[in-house]
């Protein structure tokens, strides 16, 4: 089996959706499964369809094109605002989309009648985390304009917490957010339908028990892939955080000093911190590097210890180990380092699927295994060809 590659198993991630639906539906809050991460995997988008996530959301039209070609059988939104030149695309292949800009909803609305569809919103209001957002102060006049736009209706408004700045959501600011909500719906007679409070990071607010307010959906994609949420990277009890796997393969194994020598001066990306002396040391290099994943973002196996990689690179101490060329060593990721391997043409994607004839998406668009059911275990790389 080709290296570098993800191994990704699809019951994991369909248990980790599953057990998330099924916990904040008690609170009265949905799911939208966020595939921005997996390239709009049709795959992993199938897992947590039948999981129960309501809606897939991704930031980029591309991979909603992509889930449309492959028949991902789902409401898509577009959860990052959409740019000018897309407008058409958007709203073409999106049923929804968030925004915050009144140009960019003009502009939807002229594509939406031209090609004789409705297009829904969702207004962002800034919260404090100066991402994106339309500052809570002039949500009302936003609103105003908003309703007069032919063929757009508004399905809700939505927030963002935790990316830029990390601010965490709480239950102030969310309850700023359904007091935001309760006063539109007056003011302007309407019913908003979507309030979505946030990402993954707010799980610990939305598990907490407390009551949400008017919070009906979040976007959720790092808890459901990785089993963590955002804000401190810690486990969420009962979900598998080795859903995803990288696998590596092992071009060099010498004994080398651990110092370098000559003149120090940049590394390729940048400074770097002088090396501790060890004497020799187990020095392995693995074929991955920069342009491959987030080498910050990978957790080797006991023993092995990463001290830096290049572009095509990654350098290790394999402490006692002496490691063969051609072996392969497994590592556990956080968000960044999985996001640009998925991202990666240069890193396979291996699907792992367990039930028995397990209804699966069938994958349509050009690179992806073409299937529609397995049987018992069965390893699927992406990108091989359907025997």
């Amino acid at each position: 089996m080709s290296a570098p590659r993800l191994e990704i198993d699809l019951d994991k991630i369909q248990h980790n959706a599953r057990s998330l639906v099924e916990r904040l539906a008690v609170g009265g809050i949905s799911v939208t499964g966020v595939t921005k991460a997996t390239l709009g995997s049709p795959e992993i988008a199938g897992a947590l369809l039948r999981a129960g996530v309501r809606r897939l959301g991704d930031s980029r039209i591309e991979n909603i094109e992509a889930m449309r070609l492959a028949r991902v059988p789902a409401s898509m939104t577009l959860i990052r605002s959409p740019m000018l030149s897309q407008g058409d695309r958007v709203v073409a292949q999106a049923d929804v989309s968030f925004n915050t800009e009144l140009d960019v909803i003009s502009k939807l609305s002229c594509a939406a009648q031209r090609m004789g569809k409705t297009h829904g919103i969702v207004l962002m209001v800034e919260l404090g985390d100066l991402r994106e957002g339309i500052l809570p102060g002039d949500l009302e006049p936003t609103v105003r304009q908003a309703l007069r736009f032919p063929n757009i209706t508004l399905e809700g408004i939505g927030t963002n917490l935790a990316c830029q700045s990390g601010v965490e959501p709480d239950a102030k600011n969310m309850a700023e957010l359904s007091a935001l909500v309760a006063s539109i719906e007056a003011t302007f007679g309407v019913k908003l339908g979507i309030v979505s409070g946030g990402n993954s990071a707010n799980l610990p607010w939305a598990l907490n028990g407390a009551d949400k307010g008017r919070v009906n959906d979040l976007r959720l994609g790092e808890s459901l892939l990785l089993g963590r949420e955002p804000l401190r990277r810690q486990p969420i009890d009962g979900l598998h955080t080795d859903a995803i796997t990288l696998v590596a393969e092992v071009i060099e194994s010498m004994v080398k000093p651990s110092q370098p020598w000559g003149k120090i001066a940049q590394t390729a990306f940048g400074e770097k911190s002088p090396a501790l002396d060890r004497g020799d040391i187990s020095h392995t290099i693995l074929a991955i590097g920069h342009q491959d994943t987030d080498p910050d973002g990978l957790f080797p196996p006991g023993g092995i210890e990463i001290l830096g990689a290049s572009s095509d690179h990654l350098i290790t101490d394999a402490g006692q180990q002496r490691l063969s060329v051609g072996a392969e060593v497994r590592f556990q990721l956080n968000y960044s380092a999985m996001m640009r391997a998925m991202t990666s043409p240069f890193v396979a994607k291996v699907m792992q699927v367990q039930a028995a004839t397990s209804p699966v998406l069938s994958a349509t668009w050009p690179g992806l295994y073409d299937y529609s059911r397995v049987d018992k275990k069965k390893r699927i790389e992406v990108g091989e060809t359907a025997g």
